[in-house]
């Protein structure tokens, strides 16, 4: 089991990581690092790549047994680092993210560490080649630390529990669900074990674990990024994306993301649309003149009071630093279209996964995977019901196509971008969930109010979550912000406002992670 590799490896990397200077350790305080303070301090020579790394392995090994978010420690992590270390030392140049680590949900292909997406069938599963956006950002200088645990496929968005990993819990209360699927990602970067993270976002991945943990989440633009070497669930709706403690932090891990890959022809779309500076966007005025709709169709849908109240909080908030609020904003027939987009597409596109990259001729078909089998009941359902029924969930028969393609889809985006247009709208707000986090021993009872599902995926917008406050039991909450195709700029310029103006984002307690 990939759990069993982490112990065998945070032993010796543990005891390489003890032995790095203590004098430079003294000077890493990892509580809320960020990329420019790291940068400064590889620059005053405070301490150094091979430091920073060593003391992220240090923090793992005393923190992760309670909240069960990695899957393995890069064993070649501190020789990259090294390297790192070495160029500066000859160049004086930084990269955009020089020495920075990271942690990989674990269905991203990364040379010489397992991608099992938390299943037997993948246990053995170690790619010869980086998926796309690996190969961004290591030539960036990045630093693929560990992997981490996930909902096992990326089947639930309510919790965080694999065959190969176990179950994650919210670093914030341990009782407590970090969402799904990309859990382990977004445990981890709350409690300081990295800098940042990458979830996947079929349908809430990266933005419901972050909100969950008080992270910033970006859900970008289909297109915008790509998927490629990224075990798919429905590749129709998935996208990959950053999970920061900072918007300024996310915005600089997803610029190097961004790029055409002739692997991936979704991102032909992005041609001519993308920026080549996102950093510029980074303005702590920019919520003044601009103009932000309340979609109280989807807030006021079965919510939870507290979260009620944070949200009437953010939008006075959002008023006070300078944005005109619309509330509330009207889209046309909006609960027509946003039913019926679902469509199950996983059987297609896992097989082409194994063909194309797992290349092994005892793990080809559906039938395979339910062969050898899963300790996660979720994935046992999701499992027989894909390899059963295939096409549109509920009502209507049409073909299930791309964000560019789909009738359905391109009806429900024009709607939404129409009205945008009419009111003259930035972006739209409401809160990432209705309810809070449920308890990982109710998890399918009191799951609800997961707003991520509705209208992103669908529709191909990008859609950011920012931390908004937090509620009872100190479980973290956090708004969402949706914008035009491709207006990755302008929620940049709005959530970092937000974020700055608001500062709702603090660590978990030290205490409770180690109970």
């Amino acid at each position: 089991m990939v759990k069993h590799f982490l112990g065998l490896l945070l032993g010796p990397l543990f005891l390489v990581a003890s032995c790095q200077s203590h004098s430079a350790d003294e000077f890493i305080k990892l509580e809320e690092l960020t990329i420019a303070e790291i940068h400064l301090a590889y620059q005053s020579g405070r301490y150094n790549c091979q430091n920073l790394v060593s003391k992220y392995i240090q923090e793992m090994a005393k923190k992760d047994e309670n909240l069960q978010a990695i899957t393995i420690v890069n064993p070649l992590a501190l020789s990259r680092a090294k390297l790192l270390d070495e160029e500066y030392m000859k160049t004086k140049k930084l990269r955009p993210l020089h020495g920075i680590p990271i942690i990989v949900k674990d269905n991203i292909n990364t040379v010489g560490l397992p991608t099992t997406a938390g299943s037997f069938a993948l246990e053995h599963f170690i790619p010869d080649e980086n998926a796309f956006i690996i190969n961004q950002l290591e030539k960036a200088g990045a630093i693929v630390l560990a992997k981490s645990n996930m909902a096992e496929w990326a089947f639930s968005p309510m919790h965080t529990n694999s065959s190969l990993g176990g179950t994650t819990r919210n670093p914030y209360n341990l009782d407590y669900v970090p969402a799904g699927s990309s859990g382990g990602t977004a445990a981890a970067v709350a409690s300081n074990f990295a800098l940042g993270g990458l979830g996947t976002d079929t349908g809430n991945s990266i933005r419901g674990p972050s909100s969950h943990c008080a992270l910033v989440g970006f859900r970008t633009t289909i297109g915008l990024i790509s998927r490629e070497g990224i075990v798919p669930l429905f590749l129709r709706n998935d996208v990959v994306g950053p999970m920061c403690r900072t918007v300024e932090d996310a915005t600089k891990m997803m610029e190097v993301m961004v790029g055409y890959d002739s692997l991936d022809q979704v991102t032909a779309h992005s041609i001519g649309k993308s920026a080549n500076n996102y950093t510029q966007y980074l303005q702590k005025g920019g919520l003044e003149g601009s103009r932000i709709g309340v979609l109280r169709e989807v807030s006021e849908a079965n919510v939870d009071p507290e979260i009620k109240a944070l949200f009437e909080v953010a939008l006075e908030d959002l008023d006070s630093l300078g944005a005109d609020v619309i509330d509330p904003i009207l889209i046309p027939n909006f609960a027509f279209l946003s039913e019926g987009n679902w469509c199950s597409v996983f059987r297609k596109d896992v097989e082409k996964f194994l063909k194309d990259y797992v290349k092994n001729d005892t793990i080809r078909t559906m039938e395979d995977i339910i062969r050898i089998g899963t300790t996660a009941p979720i994935s046992q359902q999701r499992l027989e019901a894909y390899a059963s029924k295939a096409g549109r969930w509920g009502k209507g028969d049409s073909a299930c196509l791309g964000a560019y393609q789909d009738e359905k889809r391109i009806a429900f985006r024009m709607a939404i971008e129409n009205m945008m247009d009419s009111l003259a709208l930035d972006a739209i707000v409401y809160p990432s969930w209705n309810k809070k986090p449920a308890r990982i021993d109710f998890f399918e009872e009191e799951y609800g109010g997961d707003n991520n599902q509705i209208i992103a995926p669908h529709t191909g917008q990008p859609a950011f979550t920012v931390p908004m406050g937090y509620c009872s039991d100190n479980l973290p909450v956090g708004i969402q912000f949706l914008g035009r195709m491709y207006d990755e700029p302008t929620l940049i310029k709005l959530s970092y406002a937000y974020e700055q103006g608001t500062q709702h984002r603090k660590a978990p307690q030290a205490s409770v992670i180690n109970e």
